[in-house]
């Protein structure tokens, strides 16, 4: 038999339940995005004088694979290469229809540089300078420092396989286009650096661009924060 108490309490305690907020739903998991097999061009190269490893499948998304595309600077004469900073995208001009478009991770520099440049020459697995600025930053780099000779070429160093220097009027604009870039952070903004690509697809730039080509970085807005890698 039910007390008078028992039934009070149980009319109390439902009447609590009735002004209690329902608790929401917990959000879904993101279901992690599955991506077809790499192209055989971003397998491991062998024969270079440093080895290249394979870029891992499932982090690198298709749009940002190197591949041959409508060209989109069809006023651009062949041999242009044309940088988009907000959009991680560089493109070599082919032609008027065509063009080869490569995923690019993009840093500071370029954000803060834009403009024409003169592809003005090229290293194969070059030495990379810290400069002072940085140092300051990160005192251990001072070995790698312009009096010191900088960092050989080699795995670790910080432009890859190779390197595109530009010039403008003449003058080192100090901005390349290198490889070196992290898989993950293609297409996306980086804090140190000019402008990165997986090492296999610099190779393959490196091989297509013309000595004294344009080079058209186009202006872009910083992003809101940029992720330090040195």
């Amino acid at each position: 038999m039910i007390s008078r108490r028992m039934f009070v309490a149980a009319g109390a305690s439902a009447a609590l339940s009735a002004c209690a907020a329902p608790v929401p739903p917990a959000p879904p998991v993101p279901e992690k995005p599955v991506y077809p097999p790499l192209p055989a061009h971003y397998g491991a190269i062998t024969d270079e004088p440093h080895p290249v490893p394979a870029v891992p499948e499932g982090i690198v998304p298709p749009h940002l694979w190197r591949q041959q595309v409508e060209n989109p600077y069809p006023d651009q004469p062949p041999g242009t290469i044309i940088v988009d900073p907000s959009a991680g995208m560089l493109h070599l001009v082919e032609s008027p229809e065509t063009a080869m478009r490569y995923g690019a991770g993009t840093g500071a520099d370029a954000f803060s540089w834009d403009g024409d440049a003169r592809l003005q020459f090229t290293r194969v697995w070059p030495v990379w300078k810290a400069p002072d600025s940085m140092i300051a930053r990160r005192p251990e780099f001072a070995p790698y420092s312009v009096a010191n000779g900088g960092m050989p070429g080699g795995p670790g160093n910080p432009l890859g396989a190779r390197a595109l220097y530009l010039f403008q009027n003449g003058q080192d604009t100090l901005y390349r286009i290198h490889g070196a870039c992290e898989p993950k952070y293609l297409g996306k903004a980086v804090s140190s650096g000019c402008i990165r690509l997986l090492d296999q697809d610099i190779i393959d730039l490196h091989r297509r661009a013309s000595h004294g080509a344009r080079v058209r970085v186009l202006p872009a807005e910083a992003p809101a924060a940029l992720r330090v890698l040195y």
